[in-house]
């Protein structure tokens, strides 16, 4: 039985931070209902490559809806249709969790905010996610992942120190927020189940999520006073603790004690640092920072990065070449974890995805089904949850409604 296999959760988020946060639910047996606008879907399935079959051919489905949206089913219903209000309600009051996304404020107009919804049933676990929060002076206000980057102080420690403020390279406000939804999310379903007996409210904040991320660099202003700055590579408390340059390709190279340090001096036949007053802490070697990357620089060079690694390694010190992806997912020990697999996909046969790096003895991780067809399960869900027959079914999407 799957750790979470008693759960049904309605999903009504789009995009990548509600999505990520149900399908971390699913990986583990949630039962997701992907409710979808009908004809269009979730913004995401236009976002992307586009994933190919065995011959090749096109199969319409995008990279980033497939990143985000395994193991669950696809109905759509238009919600700003009575009808399709009063389905989302029916489903609701069978949920043990919603999750959202909208612009705060969005939902309450067709009725579908946290308080009707929790009053049809109160043991519902309402997740909303969005920029801001649902307090604030620009709670209204539409925002993606680069404005969080960017409020929240990330963009202005990343990139080159002397270079302009840059971009992390994937949405990784949107992956933190997910990530604290579904912590979140079951957080209250243990409240409810192990005390209240009721559900709650859940404000899930993009903006706040990725302040609370920087976490020990917020702490590192909060008690100094000092605005962090950006150092590239390197790390803005510890040294040396940074890319250095080999014959072949960059190798990053972590020292996080005194002993480390002594270590690599010795390896690389710099005894005379490890003696020297100006060298002897990590504050020390802070503050004559330039001198000591020289110094280490003039003799990295002299080394491919496989062998430095390797002499690193043995003598306990943490290192490795700069990968790209390809590299990254070809390194020995990811291919040893499987963190890439495949699964099979009804367009295009049996295709890649990422594991779920949360490793469970006895209910881990499973990966039933690809991510859905828009509206793939519609008829099934509303006749197998709600009791509706064909019929039934058949008037609503003639009206529209799904």
């Amino acid at each position: 039985m799957s750790a979470l296999s008693h759960l049904k959760v309605l999903d009504l988020s789009r995009v990548f931070a509600g999505p990520w946060c149900t399908q971390m639910l699913a990986d583990f047996g949630a039962e997701v209902v992907k409710v979808e606008q009908p004809g269009s879907g979730d913004d995401v399935r236009y976002m992307g490559s586009e994933l190919k079959d065995a011959e090749g051919k096109r199969t319409g489905e995008r990279s980033s809806f497939l990143a985000m949206n395994r193991n669950k089913r696809s109905i759509t219903v238009d919600f700003s249709h009575v009808e399709g209000q009063r389905l989302i309600r029916r489903l609701a009051e069978r949920s043990d969790v919603l999750v959202e996304n909208f612009r705060v404020g969005t939902l309450a107009r067709y009725g579908l905010d946290a308080p009707s919804l929790m009053a049809l049933n109160p043991r519902l676990v309402y997740c909303s996610i969005s920029g801001f929060g649902q307090t604030g002076p620009r709670r209204h206000d539409p925002a993606y992942d680069a404005i969080f980057q960017a409020m929240s102080g990330l963009m202005s420690v990343t990139g080159e120190a002397e270079g302009k403020p840059s971009l992390v390279g994937y949405s990784s406000c949107d992956i933190n927020g997910g990530l604290y939804a579904a912590v979140a999310i079951l957080i209250a379903l243990n409240h409810r189940d192990n005390g209240s007996g009721l559900g709650q409210h859940i404000d899930l904040s993009l903006l706040d999520a990725q302040i609370a991320s920087m976490s020990h660099l917020v702490m590192n202003h909060l008690v100094s006073g000092e605005v962090p700055r950006r150092h590239g590579d390197a790390s803005a408390i510890n040294c040396p603790w940074q890319a250095f340059d080999c014959v072949d390709q960059p190798l990053m190279i972590t020292i996080g004690n005194n002993r480390q340090f002594n270590i690599l001096m010795r390896l690389l036949g710099l005894d005379d640092l490890v003696s020297s007053e100006r060298f002897a802490t990590n504050a020390t070697r802070q503050q004559n920072r330039d001198e000591l990357i020289v110094r280490i620089s003039e003799r990295t060079r002299n080394y491919l990065a496989a062998q430095l690694q390797e002499q690193l390694a043995v003598a306990g010190i943490a290192a490795s070449p700069v990968y790209d992806l390809p590299r990254a997912l070809a390194d020995p020990q990811v291919v040893e974890r499987e963190v890439v697999r495949e699964v099979q996909h009804p367009r295009a046969g049996r295709w890649p995805i990422i594991n779920n790096p949360i490793r469970l003895s006895d209910t881990p991780a499973s990966y039933s089904s690809a991510p859905p067809l828009l509206g793939e399960h519609t008829e099934e869900l509303l006749q197998e949850i709600l009791g509706l027959d064909g019929s039934e079914c058949a008037r609503l999407k003639a009206q529209g409604v799904i």
